[in-house]
């Protein structure tokens, strides 16, 4: 449990685990048509940090950032996304998280075509590589080949995925599901709309746009809908902020700073 719980602290700003920066077999890659999906939302050079709490102690730090350099791979250029995920203070002490994760998104089709990651947590250490062929709806997982749904995300590309979405006529009570392939298996990330909310943040007082995603009750989670998370009521759906009640406590993320956005965040003057 303790494991858990210092992992969300860090991970809950990076809805996912992280890669290495090993070397990168391409050759699964196609260069036919894939669909084209509009994102206004982010694009190179973007960088967002974020500061965890575990109740009122300072966790850890979580920075995601959209690199400058354009990786082509198998004929496509994509979107290269580095997340870090690290403890701090008393956290770093006695359960020290070094995490780091990538994904080379399609920057057409929105989809993953590398995921890596490499996981450090107290001495639980992952190292992990897929590579993703959305013509063919397989993986390569670690070397194992597995089928899946074409476009499916892995839990990087569906953070800025999610982020390019139309929420422009969402009603409270619509669910958003995006399809995502996690540990070897397809799940299914499901967010749940409210409504809309103007909360006060690092940042400035930001309008924002309400969701739950919904997650599994039992081992960490009380209920479906102890996790909320805020994004910014704009073009960029910017995350700002993410609460949620654990079994043994809650943890928090805010958004403490962020860097070449597509345009200005919705902060109410």
């Amino acid at each position: 449990m303790k494991r858990i719980v210092i992992s969300l602290c860090i991970s809950c700003a990076i809805p996912v685990w992280a890669g290495t920066g090993a070397q990168v077999d391409y050759s699964l890659q196609q260069k036919d048509e894939l669909r084209k999906v509009p994102n206004a939302a982010f694009k190179r050079g973007e960088e967002l940090k974020y500061r965890m709490h575990y109740g009122l102690i300072n966790a850890g730090e979580a920075i995601l950032t959209v690199e400058n350099e354009n990786k082509v791979v198998g004929g496509r250029n994509t979107l290269h996304v580095v997340g870090k995920g690290y403890s701090r203070g008393t956290f770093d002490w006695f359960f020290k998280v070094r995490d780091r994760y990538e994904s080379y998104i399609d920057e057409e089709a929105m989809a993953p075509l590398i995921f890596i990651r490499q996981v450090d947590e107290g001495g639980f250490k992952i190292n992990q590589k897929q590579i993703y062929d959305h013509r063919a709806g397989r993986v390569s997982s670690n070397g194992k080949m597995l089928s899946v749904p074409s476009y499916v995300q892995d839990m990087i590309s569906s953070f800025y995925y999610a982020r390019s979405m139309d929420y422009s006529k969402a009603k409270p009570g619509d669910i958003f599901e995006i399809p995502c392939f996690m540990d070897d298996e397809i799940w299914p990330l499901k967010m749940k709309y409210v409504g809309k909310e103007t909360i006060k943040s690092d940042v400035g007082k930001v309008r924002c746009l309400k969701f739950r995603p919904v997650v599994q009750k039992g081992r960490v989670f009380k209920s479906e809908e102890d996790l909320t998370a805020w994004i910014s009521d704009d073009a960029m759906h910017v995350p700002v902020r993410a609460e949620a009640n654990i079994l043994v406590g809650s943890i928090k993320m805010d958004l403490m700073s962020y860097s070449n956005l597509t345009g200005a965040l919705n902060i109410v003057k």
